[in-house]
């Protein structure tokens, strides 16, 4: 598979653009502390949520995996390496020190811990406290500090594809591939983690304690590494799409029904019901990943200008958009109006604030373009993601 894959760009760009609106979402969850919270909450966007957030960054780590097969085909594994850390570090850091602040600044206006100014509180990042306790934190770009130490540690196996022994193995792995029930078993790995990590170390995002993320989102970004040349996988995502979708739909009626419809008294830390919520959500998550290249597979395997530029911008809107949503969302939450008028709001404001300098400043000079993780020149975007 030496061809572009039009419809991987799709697909990342539609799954970043779901991870905007997500965050514009959130803070009309129930039960849920963000950076900023509405008053009000919404059921029915809870509900949204919690189903959204089962799979979301799932795929993007896919995504990311199948990338790095490309863009190893293409360089060299120093120069590759040179471009994570230029494409992945720097960003990172650049976004710790001026980005990630403004949205610690907001939260802690709105829930009263400071009230001076932005240019009093800034200083404050360069004491270097982690956050909560101090301002220094990653925020959302905790995704982007895991595929950079994803990315160091499995670079061995990734270096493994410029061997000639390890490139003979592929015609076998594609053969396992002839039948849909391959791909299936393939969940069951996140099945195991669940059980075995998740209820010691759920969801956190800090990297060093992080055991249940960590593991299932490297095991996600070596699976899209290794399946990325396997054509068996990917047509059998488009021939079998249709099953793995009513798979995907019957388990999230079931979670719905059992779990996310009353997530707080159906934790399933907290429930007898544990194993049958990590067997049904780890398929949940991979079937809804099959089907999603699938699809994309059948109708968005074309290229066009726009797709061109957005899959050159979703970058840069990732590393922006949470600031622009908390620092916005303090004054619009703040409002009178329906959760429905608050949410189109802090969609059309981070749409446009980030379009408008993404398109007139970020991609039009050198720093900028370094900064927030674009190549330093314009040219033909690669298929990898970041």
């Amino acid at each position: 598979m030496d061809k572009r894959l039009h419809y991987i760009d799709w697909l990342r760009v539609m799954a970043f653009g779901s991870l905007i609106l997500f965050h514009c979402a959130v803070p009309f969850v129930e039960h849920y502390t963000w950076e900023i919270n509405n008053q009000e909450t919404s059921p029915w966007i809870t509900r949204v949520i919690w189903w959204l957030h089962q799979w979301r960054l799932p795929l993007l780590f896919f995504i990311a995996g199948v990338g790095v097969r490309f863009s190893l085909k293409k360089r060299s594994v120093p120069a590759f390496m040179g471009e994570r850390f230029v494409r992945l570090f720097v960003p990172l850091a650049f976004a710790i020190f001026f980005i990630t602040p403004f949205q610690v600044y907001f939260e802690w206006l709105q829930k009263g811990r400071i009230e001076e100014g932005f240019l009093d509180f800034y200083p404050t990042v360069y004491e270097i406290v982690p956050y909560p306790d101090g301002a220094f934190t990653w925020s959302h770009m905790w995704f982007v500090a895991y595929l950079f130490v994803f990315t160091i540690l499995l670079l061995p196996i990734f270096s493994m594809s410029k061997v000639k022994w390890f490139k003979g193995w592929v015609p076998f792995l594609s053969a396992l591939f002839a039948s849909p029930i391959t791909h299936l078993v393939l969940a069951l790995p996140f099945v195991g983690y669940f059980y075995w990590l998740y209820i010691d170390w759920p969801e956190q995002g800090s990297l060093i304690s992080d055991w249940y993320v960590f593991v299932s989102s490297i095991t996600f970004y070596l699976l899209g590494f290794l399946l990325g040349s396997l054509q068996n996988f990917w047509n059998n995502c488009l021939t079998y799409r249709k099953l793995f979708l009513r798979i995907a739909v019957v388990l999230a009626i079931v979670l719905m029904w059992t779990y996310f419809w009353n997530w707080e008294a159906n934790k399933p830390s907290e429930q007898d019901q544990i194993y049958t919520f990590g067997l049904f959500n780890a398929f949940h998550i991979w079937t809804i990943i099959l089907a999603c290249i699938g699809y994309t597979m059948k109708y968005l395997n074309f290229e066009n200008k726009y797709l061109s530029y957005l899959n050159t911008a979703v970058y840069p809107f990732y590393i922006m958009h949470q600031a622009v949503i908390v620092a916005s969302g303090y004054y619009v939450l703040q409002w009178e109006a329906p959760i429905f008028i608050k949410l189109f709001l802090l969609i059309v404001i981070c749409l446009a604030t980030i379009g408008l300098l993404y398109h007139f400043v970020i991609r039009n000079t050198m720093i900028t373009r370094v900064l927030f993780g674009m190549k330093w020149r314009k040219k033909k975007p690669a298929t990898a993601i970041p």
